[in-house]
């Protein structure tokens, strides 16, 4: 029962965290799995990383005294300690941009029952001169639909926190963390302070901007009509002209490549990183391609480079070529001088010598 004994209070609550010590863990996977379920759900922060601790029996004391103790006994308030530590239990989702935390907002309160909101972010963006630790505290607990189910049931009255920030927030607080003596340091190593929670403040806009001018690149590259259109003038390269300049034709990025590459393998899902490094790749051993080009030697050549695919893949042991291996030998079909070395010496044999094998009959249409 609660009282105004601070002692006998500690002790009860030394006992409640002794003897809750194996449910607590449990219902920390448990909780831990759920999120992980939710956020799973949104492929857009399907990525991001959830942990879980449970706070240290000492360090709830802790927290205790200094927010709550004083304030209670001045009102002759009795008290449970347990009841007022409500991050017993703490989670922490750290998803990569600042509009995710947002995201992953709308996907957990659709889920718990709230019991409490601190928006740090706000807080500090209401304050002109003021910087420091970002992210969104939630206290939680199971929603009611999920505490009468008898997997939960065990952990139906334990709230926890849960921490939403961004990478770079993470990174901010844990090295604020190591920042020693923050409140009594001279004002000019807090002006340093405060001049490197704005750099993070920056670097986490900063990426959510290259992240948006990425996806506008990709939007803007012209529409496969379009590069169809080019390649009908472009199967060969452009020649000086004597009388007028030569006609400009759009050069190879990864992102008119991707666009080609959804349009040959419709529904596959490329990773940024390979088409970034396939094209780089394609530029170097041909700089001067253009888009319309790199188009027109996969539209000329990928009906037989697929048959050769189906039969490669057909022999015992083979494994299978994936769409990335498909470009290459269109590529070497293309232009075998240029694109050589784009496949291996073994794969570059195996396809000649299906081809020798597979030529046209003489006379055939």
């Amino acid at each position: 029962m609660a009282s105004l004994d601070y002692e006998a209070e500690k002790a009860v609550f030394h006992d409640f965290y002794d003897a809750s010590w194996d449910t607590m863990g449990a219902a920390q996977a448990a909780f831990l799995t759920l999120v992980r379920s939710l956020l799973a759900t949104d492929a857009v922060i399907a990525g991001a990383k959830v942990e879980g601790r449970i706070k240290e029996r000492d360090e709830c004391l802790s927290k205790f005294r200094l927010k709550y103790q004083t304030g209670l006994e001045t009102t002759k308030t009795p008290y449970a300690i347990r009841d007022h530590i409500t991050d017993l239990l703490g989670l922490r989702i750290v998803c990569f941009y600042e509009d995710d935390i947002e995201r992953v907002k709308a996907l957990i309160l659709a889920e718990f029952d709230v019991l409490s909101v601190t928006d740090k972010t706000a807080q500090i963006e209401e304050t002109a001169d003021a910087f420091g630790y970002k992210g969104l505290h939630l206290d939680l607990r199971l929603g009611e639909g999920r505490r009468t189910l008898k997997e939960y049931a065990a952990y139906a009255e334990y709230p926890f926190e849960l921490q939403i920030r961004t990478v770079v927030q993470d990174s901010w607080s844990t090295l604020d963390h190591k920042i020693k003596y923050k409140k009594s340091i001279p004002n000019g190593l807090k002006r340093r302070i405060n001049t490197l929670a704005a750099l993070f403040e920056v670097a986490d806009r900063e990426f959510r901007a290259i992240r948006d001018g990425t996806a506008e690149e990709i939007n803007r590259a012209d529409a496969y009509a379009d590069i169809e259109a080019e390649t009908t003038t472009a199967q060969i390269e452009p020649q000086p002209s004597t009388d007028a300049a030569p006609r400009q034709y759009a050069p190879l990025n990864a992102f008119s490549l991707l666009r080609i590459a959804k349009h040959f393998f419709p529904g596959q899902d490329f990773e940024p990183q390979k088409i970034d490094g396939f094209t780089q790749q394609i530029i170097d051993l041909k700089p001067d391609i253009t888009r319309g080009k790199f188009n027109f030697y996969l539209r000329e050549t990928i009906s037989e480079v697929r048959r050769y695919k189906t039969d490669f893949e057909a022999r015992p042991d083979s494994g299978k070529l994936n769409p990335f291996t498909v470009m290459r030998h269109c590529l070497y079909a293309g232009d075998p001088g240029v694109f050589g070395l784009i496949l291996t010496d073994r794969a570059r044999d195996s396809f000649e010598a299906w081809r020798a094998d597979n030529k046209p009959a003489a006379g055939g249409g």
